[in-house]
């Protein structure tokens, strides 16, 4: 007898995937574990193996395309076998269940296009999985395909771009617009170009430079299955949890004397991240209170340090995540960053990789950025931000001298964790990099 495989649920926030690949064809044959499809879930490209053994005779979603989970994905059975009363009773309820409430009224009486019913509820931009909803026949299909739209509104390339008060400002001073390059949409000339223009420098039209763009366009693009989770799971996050936010400098002249010292003996490439990560999970040792949860009902304090590590890919960020971090080496923490950050650039992360962390590090230090803040990555209670180490200037005992300074910012659940705890795990970590022969007593290296 025909069988339906559905869609399955591959990771805790799931709630669509989308076919990346077909491994089988209609008429194939298939055996238990053999592979069917990769399918894209909201962080990995992840291989979907089969648990029945049988012929395929449907494939219910198309490659590229998604549909929520639960969903028909494909049929099994003996070659040649019947499977359309499968698909019919799929479609059936959700019919019935559209028709009810419309008979119930005299506007029922009115003639209406037909409109097939799906069978389940599909999030925006998916769809249905079902032989009745060809995707020429409904607009929503048109959003799954990339659209580049060119407007003609600018048909005269010679014409300047300039907004209105850029052009009263360059009459005011007398300043010729075609020796400005606009910094402006599509080149066009603003008020800051105007302020910055330095009569003695000549900067070329836009008409002027090679390859330049004389049309208004864009393009469009689904949004990944990623992004679409980053997007709900971060909103939930700022608009349900609290958020405060603190702020403190750390010295970093020793810590960068131990790293220095480290490599150049081991020969190994410790990074700054590194100390980061293993003076965090030293600090979250010492203050339970900042390692724990938010449950609705109760606040989770965690034992162990698992601590998750923000690594960006094309479509957004991911978070890999160290376990036991507090009790591995510099080392061991380098090596499995680096593993991480290649698997997540290559959609290889399994759910092992990224579930289970108790605590989150961003960094954006090292793409030049001083201080930022980071939104709180569910279920923790607190994220760290770090920022680059800049080289300034402090005073010790009435003499300028030059120091490393980096900043951090912890952003706290304040349904978690209070001001002064926040406060007190920092201190503790800018003990902990400030002196790292602390931090590295106990065959941390």
């Amino acid at each position: 007898m025909a069988e339906i495989v559905r869609m399955p649920k591959m990771s805790d926030t799931m709630t669509e995937g989308v076919v990346a690949k077909w491994h089988k064809n209609v008429g194939d044959s298939i055996k238990t574990g053999e592979l069917v499809a990769e399918i894209e879930t909201d962080k990995a490209t992840m291989e979907f193996e089969s648990f029945q053994e049988g012929v395929l005779l449907y494939r219910g979603i198309e490659e590229g395309k998604a549909a929520p989970v639960n969903s028909i994905l494909a049929i099994l059975g003996k070659a040649g076998e019947e499977y359309q009363s499968l698909l019919d009773a799929e479609v059936a309820p959700a019919a019935a269940a559209v028709a009810a409430p419309a008979a119930s009224t005299p506007a029922a009486a009115a003639p209406a296009a037909p409109t097939p019913a799906p069978a389940a509820p599909t999030p925006a931009g998916a769809t249905p999985a079902t032989p009745a909803a060809p995707a020429s026949a409904t607009p929503a299909a048109a959003a799954d395909v990339p659209a580049k739209h060119v407007s003609k509104a600018t048909s005269d390339d010679s014409r300047i771009k300039a907004s209105p008060l850029a052009k009263k400002l360059a009459n005011d001073k007398g300043i010729d617009l075609t020796k400005i390059m606009g910094s402006g949409e599509n080149g066009r000339v603003v008020k800051r170009d105007i302020d910055w223009f330095k009569p003695d420098s000549f900067v070329a039209s836009q008409s002027m430079m090679p390859g330049a763009v004389t049309e208004e366009s864009f393009e469009e693009v689904p949004v990944s299955q990623m992004r679409k989770i980053i997007a709900r799971r971060l909103a939930e996050s700022k608009f349900s949890a609290p958020h405060f936010y603190l702020t403190m400098e750390i010295n970093m002249d020793r810590c960068i004397d131990a790293k220095d010292s480290i490599n150049a003996v081991s020969g190994s490439k410790i990074s700054f991240n590194d100390f980061v990560i293993k003076a965090t999970a030293a600090a979250l040792r010492q203050h339970p209170k900042v390692n724990s949860s938010w449950l609705e009902d109760r606040i989770r304090y965690n034992n162990h340090v698992h601590i998750g590590v923000a690594v960006a890919v094309d479509e957004g960020l991911l978070v890999p995540v160290v376990r036991f971090a507090d009790s591995k080496t510099l080392s061991q923490i380098n090596g499995e960053v680096k593993v991480y950050a290649q698997k997540a650039k290559d959609k290889k992360l399994q759910p092992a990789d990224w579930e289970g962390n108790t605590f989150t590090i961003s960094n954006l230090g090292m793409f030049g950025i001083d201080e930022f803040t980071a939104i709180i990555n569910p279920p923790d209670a607190c994220i760290l931000a770090i920022g680059g180490i800049k080289e300034t200037v402090a005073f010790k005992n009435g003499q300028a001298v030059p120091t490393n300074i980096m900043k951090v910012t912890l952003s706290c659940d304040h349904r978690v964790v209070d001001g002064v705890t926040g406060a007190k795990f920092l201190q503790t970590l800018k003990g902990f990099l400030e002196n790292p022969v602390v931090l590295l007593g106990q065959n941390s290296i």
